[in-house]
């Protein structure tokens, strides 16, 4: 269930290099799954910007975002009292009941925000999940105190060892997980793929036109013929998938 609305901005603030936590006041009914994300129209934009949807309660939404162009700089300086309009509900997200006793999460970079939610809703359920987080230095790292304020196990890593494990997040999969959710980088994806040893779910980052379905620009092959990520994804089954 999609819905269209507009939301006041609250908060707009920077948590690491060129990445900025926002927190919106609005209808957040038709979220019903984490990993499901929002369609923001900015000024002078054609096409909306999709974000994954970190975390959300039944008056607001946080969303992370990382400035990689016009349109999330444009975001980037937008102040509290500013309004968006927004889709909202979009996509398929995780389905924890998959999870198991133990799950693990990995979330590397930008793909880490979807992870926060999914994390929470693990909780509720009595697992006991572990994270992992990859950055590439320990300029980059965000959000690992707010998973740590959870509860939960964190491990870090970097690829220059500047802090936590040295490597990436593949060197800190050895360890005892029922299933594993990941979001971030396709190549961080392939590794997680060759070292992976029980199913999983993973959510794909990808350019979207519509953001629901009508454009088919964001198709992509599974097993069982095309799939709509933003649609049919972002999260899709490993066994599903055609690499």
């Amino acid at each position: 269930m999609m819905t269209q609305g507009i939301y006041e901005i609250l908060y707009n603030f920077q948590i690491a290099p060129n990445v900025y936590s926002m927190v919106l006041a609005g209808d957040t009914s038709s979220l019903l799954a984490p990993g499901q994300f929002v369609n923001i129209k900015l000024e002078g934009k054609y096409l909306r910007r999709p974000i994954s949807v970190c975390d959300y309660n039944e008056e607001t939404i946080t969303l992370i975002y990382k400035v990689v162009g016009e349109g999330t700089e444009q975001m980037s300086k937008m102040k509290a009292g500013e309004k968006l309009d927004m889709l909202v509900g979009l996509g398929n997200g995780f389905n924890p009941e998959k999870a198991g006793d133990k799950p693990l999460l990995i979330g590397g970079g930008v793909g880490i925000p979807p992870m926060y939610n999914l994390c929470k809703e693990l909780l509720k359920m009595g697992k006991t999940p572990t994270v992992i987080l990859g950055f590439n230095t320990k300029e980059e790292i965000f959000y690992e105190d707010a998973f740590k304020n959870l509860g939960v196990e964190v491990i870090i890593t970097t690829v220059d060892g500047s802090y936590g494990v040295k490597g990436y997040v593949t060197d800190a999969m050895d360890i005892d997980y029922t299933y594993f959710f990941t979001c971030g980088p396709m190549p961080m994806f392939r590794a997680i793929e060759s070292k992976a040893n029980t199913s999983g779910q993973y959510s794909f980052e990808e350019r979207m036109g519509c953001g629901f379905g009508a454009c088919m620009g964001c198709s992509c092959k599974t097993k069982y013929g095309n799939k709509r990520i933003c649609k049919d994804g972002p999260v899709l089954y490993r066994e599903e998938i055609v690499w």
